[in-house]
């Protein structure tokens, strides 16, 4: 009788010796497949438990779903309703790593960079590329006229908002929250190094030197003569002058193309055209870097009124503060255009 129970015994403590290495190897045991090539799994908002494990199972990512399920289960996983953002996994990985992962929403962070872009349009659709928000989804909710008018700003003035830079952002951002952390670094920029300071000096909002930032960004690439072009812009601001600025002629026509300004570009009636109209445009022309801001806010102080483009391909300026140094600098300018072959 006593070899009875012994055999039972022993039979008892196989089964439970084997249920323990089998619960065991389903928590610890690796469920993630360790030939997984794509490790970054983006997770829409709204994903609930079983769309969630849907995706696993589609995208090959978890080898055996009926114990991903049941650990999920025993972690008390199962039955969470939102499970979003972008997260990394480990090839090789076990079902509790995968799940306290997503658990405790260990997302990754995405380096969002904003900069080099015309229109509020081509700002959404680079962002989207990098957030959940497709770019119509965010064109809506930055043109909204009920948002702009809360923000303080017009489809025109919008661009101002964001200062370019690189910014760390959850996959899973709302346009909500998108625009609201834009705000936070919008205001950190402002007020910090005296910046509204010396804008009160020249008469400016944020919004107007934004503008007037994207103007010398299109007239020069060398850093040399951004504060020397800010300057002539502030003196023509200050006497009441036309800015006759270009580049803002070539945004009211549209035609981004073109490299020789005439007559005819001159007279295109467009609220941007500041040969016609005094002041600064509606809006920015151009998301300006952070060296035309700061040209911007801090212009060189000088008196010259006029510049125009040197000779040649190093994108240098002449400056004058009189007119008929100006013509004799522009004849020189219009004189080598027509030697290159430059017409249009």
């Amino acid at each position: 009788m006593l070899k009875y129970w012994k055999a039972i015994l022993l039979v008892l403590v196989i089964l439970a010796t084997g249920l323990a290495y089998y619960g065991y190897n389903i928590i610890y045991g690796p469920n993630i497949s360790d030939t997984l090539t794509e490790t970054s799994l983006n997770l829409p908002q709204g994903t609930d438990f079983d769309t969630l494990t849907k995706i696993l199972v589609d995208k090959d990512i978890i080898i055996d779903e009926f114990n991903f399920r049941m650990v999920s289960k025993l972690m008390k996983f199962n039955t969470r309703k939102n499970i979003s953002g972008r997260f990394e996994i480990v090839p090789g990985w076990s079902n509790r790593e995968l799940i306290s992962l997503l658990r405790a929403n260990k997302q990754v962070t995405i380096n969002v960079t904003i900069n080099s872009v015309r229109l509020i349009s081509d700002m959404a659709g680079k962002v989207s590329q990098y957030i959940e928000p497709d770019s119509l989804k965010l064109l809506n909710y930055l043109t909204d006229e009920d948002n702009l008018l809360e923000w303080g700003y017009t489809t025109e003035t919008i661009l101002s908002l964001f200062i370019p830079n690189t910014y760390q952002f959850y996959w899973d951002t709302s346009p909500e929250k998108f625009v609201k952390r834009m705000q936070t670094e919008h205001d950190k920029y402002w007020n910090t190094k005296n910046r509204k300071e010396n804008l009160a000096k020249h008469g400016l909002t944020p919004a107007e030197s934004y503008t007037l930032a994207s103007i010398i960004e299109k007239e020069t690439t060398n850093p040399k003569e951004t504060k020397t072009i800010s300057g002539v812009y502030h003196n023509r601001l200050r006497q009441g002058i036309a800015l006759q600025a270009d580049p803002t002629v070539v945004f009211g026509v549209g035609d981004f193309t073109i490299r020789r300004v005439l007559n005819k570009h001159l007279e295109h009636p467009s609220p941007y055209n500041t040969y016609l109209h005094l002041g600064l445009p509606p809006g920015p022309i151009y998301m300006p870097t952070l060296s035309s801001l700061d040209a911007a806010i801090f212009p060189e102080d000088h008196k010259y009124i006029f510049f125009c483009a040197k000779p040649g391909y190093d994108n240098e300026h002449s400056f004058a503060k009189t007119l008929s140094q100006h013509n004799r600098n522009a004849r020189m300018y219009h004189s080598w255009l027509n030697k290159e072959g430059i017409k249009y």
